[in-house]
Order: structure tokens, then C-alpha cells, then sequence
């Protein structure tokens, strides 16, 4: 018998997410669908797993270009959020990071994960929005992160 454990769920999951933000400052969101792990229905800044052996910043490059097609670069890190979910009995670690477009038109790659992709001035933002996205971008407005 092989055991088969969830990230997340029987361990703590690592992941992460990128606000990407334009030369209006608006940031640009998802609106998870039916078959993400957790929070159908919300908005949240695109990211997703870190696989063993992946470096955090590599893996958010690599999750922004097959969710939305497009190349970033990456410009700044925002403190971490601890993301426990005690209804869905889920619990992530998540490295967030800020980040511009360098290549590309964000499209929806993954019509299963994600309802709707839109920007957003960061003083007008939807009321459902992902504890993982909400404290980077309180963060962000605060000028608590670091440039690289």
C-alpha cells in the first residue's frame, strides 16, 4: 500500500505568490475556481506549490508562466504569510514576492483554477480577497519589503 500525502493538508505546504503590479499601480488578480485546493471564489495574486528541490522565486517564475503566459521579473519580497485555514483544515507556509511584467499579456492558461483575471487599483480592490494576498498587499502599501 502506498501512502499518498497532501501538501497542506497532512504536512505543511510551502508556496507563494507574486503581486504583479503595472505602471498604474494596480495589481493584478485571479479569481480561483472549482478545482483549486482551497478558497473557491476568491481573489488572490497568481502563485501556487513549491515542488521539492525548486528554489521559491524559481517556482513563482515558473507558476506565473503556466497559469497566465507570461515572464516576470522579479523586483522585491514581501514578509511571509502563515496561512492556516482551520475550515478546510489546511495549512501553508507562503512566500510573497512583488514583481513587473517583462514579456507577454496575462491570459487565463488554466480555465479549471482560475474564473476570471483582472487588475486592480490597490485603493479599490474586490471584498473577497485571500489572506495570502491581503497582508502583501497591506505590506506593500506600508513599504514593508525589500528591493532586489
Amino acid at each position: 500500500m502506498v501512502n499518498e500525502f497532501i501538501q497542506g493538508k497532512d504536512y505543511i505546504g510551502v508556496g507563494g505568490g507574486v503581486l504583479i503590479l503595472n505602471d498604474k499601480r494596480e495589481v493584478l488578480l485571479i479569481k480561483r475556481g472549482r478545482e483549486v485546493r482551497n478558497e473557491v471564489g476568491w481573489w488572490s495574486k497568481p502563485g501556487g506549490g513549491v515542488k521539492f528541490g525548486e528554489i521559491a522565486i524559481e517556482a513563482m517564475k515558473r507558476e506565473i508562466k503556466e497559469e497566465l503566459d507570461i515572464e516576470i521579473k522579479i523586483t522585491g519580497y514581501l514578509p511571509h504569510t502563515d496561512h492556516i485555514i482551520k475550515s478546510e483544515k489546511q495549512h501553508w507556509v507562503a512566500f510573497n514576492f512583488i514583481a513587473h511584467i517583462v514579456k507577454g499579456k496575462p491570459r487565463n492558461m488554466e480555465l479549471h483554477k482560475c474564473d476570471d483575471i483582472k487588475w486592480f487599483a490597490l485603493n479599490k480592490l474586490p471584498q473577497k480577497i485571500t489572506q495570502t494576498t491581503k497582508e502583501p498587499i497591506v505590506d506593500y502599501i506600508a513599504g514593508k519589503y525589500i528591493t532586489f
